[in-house]
């Protein structure tokens, strides 16, 4: 039993929350959140404009700089985050944005991989990156750039030439070759192909004949792959490495490296910092509605702005073939700008948004079908759904994951009852191979691993605890008649993954990325609202109260680097410690508030008002 005034403490943050979330609506872009800055982002922005050698560019670059020397740790050294411990991949970035400046990064080089030599940069990288060439490589071309790998063109044989005349094959055919960089990295292995045999051919005629007789046509592949607004994948360091890299091969004046340096000035913060992407619009909004309109609570959203909602998300469905993966139009990516990819975990999101907003349940079908048949199309050979493609199999993002395959397995029981019988058994065969691959993908002690998140002061930077906890979430909401044959596939699964969860508790009541750990916010609300959900908790006050307690009630929620983007890098989100609050919190709360009416979404005119 909860005590009355430990319910009313939860009621009363749980409000608090949903206040502070509904006040970030905005009907242009419902909730954009806001992704922590970068050192890598912004050491690779600002190498990028000095490269493009524009006077215009100085004050970027200085601001650039000013924030870098601002937010490095005491030991010397940068994280991915101001919020991360330093790592090698953001010190080394910014040394070598700072033209292998001694302050800037020289000492804790020096301590933690044996020196500043080109041999100790290279030998450090690959063990940090292994076979994945995807950010390797781009890491030792801007060292190289800076100088920093010695003498050219003798540095460039410390790199590996990525094989830019494969680019010109076609796509179906890159699951069988070893490229060694992910299936949406093409621009980069054409641009930083390009630099690296116009500053050092290859000594074999008819190769280095090849990419001369190739170039003209891989840039224009690379330019029909860059988003109108020049970013690609909205991202600064891949934009960047590819601006810089064609500008190093003598194409400063190609219209892909206008477009891109419009992208990095245009991304810049006012704090002279940048981000490592624009932002998760797409993917905070539709888990904002997810939570606030979850089955059996009462709603969180207004109708009319439920309408507004609607619409917005249904004009960024994918309806062309994407120039990057190479997918089929139907599903939707990260964020409303022209430079996402559809992926996996955002068409889940959207389709079981797009069902909670549609209060008649009708109308929304055509565009499911055509999401569904996506995601569908997605599935791996061993039933799990991997994150923008069914892609090459070689590289971890074109692999399944556990909490993605849940989220589409959560989202395709939602809309199996609206579709025809025919299509429906499809979409069951597919369900039933999902829970197949859950099965198999979880571990002995019940967990399971995400790709996209993890804790930082984990091991191996997995988080099982949010892993299992999402996937958990998503498995017992699935709706599913009793008398589904896919039940007993999916009862041992949420057995399991409760009592790894229950185990993981912290003493205190909370939760971190393993079991035993630290109790933090995320971890905490993502168990907790799994386990209410699943009707598992052993000690309900105590684990309240420590939520209750993390977040000041509802008043303090600090944004953990949790987030894991391309190659590991760390971010954290304004809105992920906020979001996850209210998912576990609504969880107690919403069968004492059934009347409870949602708050008022702010208007246009009062956004713009001063006393609003």
């Amino acid at each position: 039993m909860i005590t009355s005034s430990l319910s009313l403490r939860a009621q009363a943050a749980l409000e608090r929350m949903e206040a502070r979330l509904l006040a970030e609506f905005n009907p242009e872009r419902p909730w954009r959140g806001q992704l922590s800055s970068s050192a890598i982002s912004t050491a690779i922005a600002i190498f990028t404009l000095r490269k493009a050698g524009q006077e215009t560019d100085r004050q970027a670059i200085e601001a650039g700089q000013d924030w870098l020397r601002r937010t490095r740790n005491p030991d010397g050294g940068w994280g991915d985050s101001p919020e991360s411990p330093t790592n090698l991949t953001a010190t080394l970035l910014t040394w070598f944005a700072s033209s292998g400046d001694p302050v800037m990064g020289a000492t804790w080089l020096q301590k933690h991989i044996g020196g500043l030599s080109a041999e100790a940069i290279t030998k450090a990288i690959r063990q940090r990156y292994g076979h994945d060439l995807t950010f390797s490589v781009p890491i030792l071309t801007m060292g190289t750039l800076a100088g920093c790998l010695g003498p050219e063109p003798q540095a460039w044989k410390r790199i590996t030439q990525l094989p830019l005349e494969l680019a010109a094959l076609p796509r179906a055919w890159f699951r069988f070759l070893n490229m060694g960089v992910v299936s949406y990295a093409l621009p980069a292995l054409i641009s930083m192909g390009l630099v690296h045999h116009r500053r050092a051919p290859s000594r074999t005629v008819p190769v280095r004949w090849l990419r001369d007789r190739l170039t003209s046509r891989l840039l224009a592949m690379a330019e029909g792959m860059q988003p109108p607004n020049g970013g690609y994948e909205e991202a600064t360091p891949l934009t960047g490495f590819v601006s810089m890299s064609l500008i190093a091969a003598g194409f400063s004046d190609h219209r892909i490296v206008h477009r891109a340096l419009a992208f990095l000035r245009h991304s810049q913060r006012p704090d002279g910092s940048w981000p490592i992407d624009s932002d998760l619009a797409t993917w905070v909004t539709a888990n904002a509605v997810n939570i606030l309109l979850e089955p059996g609570s009462p709603p969180g959203i207004p109708p009319a702005e439920k309408r507004i909602i609607l619409r917005w998300l249904l004009q960024q469905q994918q309806v062309r073939r994407h120039p990057l993966t190479g997918g089929a139009p139907g599903g939707w990516g990260w964020t409303d700008l022209p430079g996402a990819m559809p992926d996996a975990d955002d068409t889940a999101a959207v389709l079981l948004a797009i069902r909670r907003l549609d209060d008649r349940k009708t109308g929304q079908e055509q565009a499911a079908r055509q999401a569904i048949e996506w995601l569908l199309s997605l599935q791996n050979h061993d039933g799990g759904i991997p994150t923008f493609s069914r892609g090459w199999g070689k590289l971890p993002f074109d692999r399944s994951c556990p909490d993605l395959t849940a989220h589409a397995l959560e989202a395709l029981s939602e809309w199996k009852p609206a579709m025809d019988p025919a299509f429906a058994k499809r979409i069951h065969r597919g369900m039933a191979r999902m829970l197949r691959y859950l099965s198999k993908s979880q571990t002995r002690e019940g967990a399971w691993l995400p790709l996209w998140f993890g804790s930082q002061a984990h091991p191996d930077e997995s988080n099982p605890v949010y892993g299992t906890a999402r996937t958990l979430l998503a498995l017992t909401r699935l709706n599913l008649p009793a008398t589904d044959p896919c039940i007993p596939l999916l009862q041992p699964l949420i057995q399991k993954s409760r009592s790894f969860l229950i185990r993981a508790s912290h003493a205190d009541g909370g939760w971190g990325a393993q079991p035993g750990a630290i109790p933090a916010i995320e971890e905490t609300a993502m168990a907790l609202a799994a386990l209410t959900r699943s009707g598992s908790l052993l000690d309900v006050e105590h684990n309240l109260k420590q939520l209750l307690d993390l977040t000041h009630d509802g008043k303090y929620l600090p944004a953990a680097p949790i987030g894991l983007y391309f190659a590991r890098l760390w971010y954290s989100e304004q809105l992920y410690p906020l979001l996850f609050s209210i998912s576990a919190l609504r969880g107690f709360v919403h069968t004492k508030a059934g009347g409870r009416r949602p708050h008022p979404l702010p208007t246009r005119e009062s956004q713009s008002s001063p006393q609003s």
